[in-house]
């Protein structure tokens, strides 16, 4: 008798993230944001400090961790809310732990790449 393996397909590079991205562009520059899907429509004040996580400028596509990584990769303007989020852009390389800044424990960063 032969047993046969039936090899499964790794669903792991095809699961969403629970990371929204959404790409802007105006005036020939590019900014994407990207935030943690349940952080859309929210807002967090601390101090003098605010994160308005407005539907109109966050919520867009949820993709799978290599195309929200590849998608900053290639974005010289970035703006990134929450937990997951920022998780990815460290992942990539793309920011560090010290360029992240917390209002309400959330975490939020901004990247500006110069020669893009």
């Amino acid at each position: 008798m032969h047993s046969m393996r039936v090899k499964t397909p790794d669903k792991s590079k095809n699961m969403k993230s629970g990371v929204l991205i959404k790409i802007h562009e105006s005036a020939g520059k590019k900014i994407i944001a990207v935030a943690d899907k349940e952080l859309i429509g929210k807002k967090f004040e601390e101090g003098e400090r605010c994160l308005d996580v407005t539907e109109r400028f966050y919520k867009g596509e949820e993709k799978t961790e290599e195309e929200i990584i590849k998608a900053m990769q290639e974005s010289p303007n970035i703006n990134i809310i929450g937990k997951k989020a920022v998780a990815l852009a460290i992942k990539a390389g793309i920011i560090t732990e010290d360029s992240v800044i917390k209002i309400k424990e959330i975490p939020h960063a901004i990247v500006t790449k110069y020669g893009i």
